[in-house]
């Protein structure tokens, strides 16, 4: 009975640690191994690469490196004197092949009054045929005052997106080439993160679901799933001489996790916050979901 009695404290301690332990290690299995959470996570969004659509000199520079810019704004303008010269140019032509055409028209409707034994069929077919040659030259001087007009336009250079202005270093006086980019322009408008999760836990993702999300700057904010990869690059697959499929034939026995690409939308007001390309930890709240089953989709 005293060995019973000295032991019994010992076992309940046991069972009490075992009892505390369990759960705390279920739980740490379920984080780790179940739990749709990653620190694989990129902040990310589309970058505009601008380019000048017409070639000329860089005579001003309206905005500076980082500026945050509006759909529209204009960035820099090239030197309009050449364009404004062809706009003449090509106006000036207009006029002259209208009234050619004109003259070709009035020749043509005078010839078609005469009877034909006065004038012959040959002469009829070149009236008519001169006609619709002057007709034809006048639509492509129309077409060619409007080009310049648009080259004259395209001379002003402006955001295509809501953004912000990086990477730029740009003068007045540098000669710009048509379509050389000059600037790389992030698209406010689709700031996002993307977590790459293990293919083992995207059954447990939904379109929907809240997201936490921490920034390796110690920043924390919250998010929503938007959507889901629908498909990843076969890395073991390539295109043989023949075009048939070239398989590795190799195959590892331990075999890793592809990792799929997970779209998190981020409210408005925090996308400032976000820097391009800066390191997250992307957590999925499985807990509290009102989203339908995951469809690997877009959500709506």
């Amino acid at each position: 009975m005293t060995t019973m009695s000295s032991m019994f404290p010992r076992m309940m301690l046991t069972v009490l640690m075992v009892s505390v332990a369990a759960p705390v290690g279920i739980g740490m299995w379920e984080h780790y191994e179940a739990a749709p959470w990653t620190r694989d996570g990129r902040v990310r969004a589309d970058i505009i690469a601008v380019a000048a659509d017409v070639s000329g000199l860089v005579d001003e520079v309206l905005v500076r490196d980082n500026q945050v810019v509006r759909k529209g704004d204009i960035l820099l303008r090239l030197n309009p004197d050449r364009f404004r010269l062809a706009v003449q140019q090509a106006e000036a032509s207009l006029a002259n092949r209208e009234a050619a055409a004109e003259k070709a028209a009035s020749d043509r409707a005078r010839y078609e009054k005469l009877s034909e034994g006065v004038v012959s069929q040959q002469q009829r077919e070149t009236i008519r045929a001169t006609d619709l040659q002057a007709k034809a030259l006048y639509g492509q001087a129309v077409a060619d005052l409007q080009i310049a007009r648009l080259d004259l336009d395209r001379s002003e250079i402006r955001a295509p997106a809501n953004g912000r202005v990086t990477n730029f270093d740009l003068r007045p006086g540098t000669y710009l080439a048509a379509g050389r980019g000059i600037m790389a322009l992030i698209d406010i408008d689709t700031v996002r993160v993307e977590g790459y999760f293990e293919e083992t836990k995207i059954p447990r993702i939904h379109l929907g679901d809240a997201v936490d999300v921490k920034l390796m700057s110690g920043a924390t904010l919250s998010g929503q799933v938007e959507s889901i990869a629908g498909g990843i690059e076969d890395r073991d697959r390539s295109l043989g001489s023949s075009l048939l499929a070239s398989v590795n034939p190799s195959f590892s026995w331990v075999r890793l996790a592809q990792r799929i690409p997970v779209r998190v939308r981020i409210p408005r007001k925090d996308v400032d916050r976000l820097i391009v390309g800066t390191t997250a930890t992307v957590q999925v709240n499985v807990g509290n979901r009102n989203a339908p089953p995951n469809t690997m989709g877009v959500l709506r």
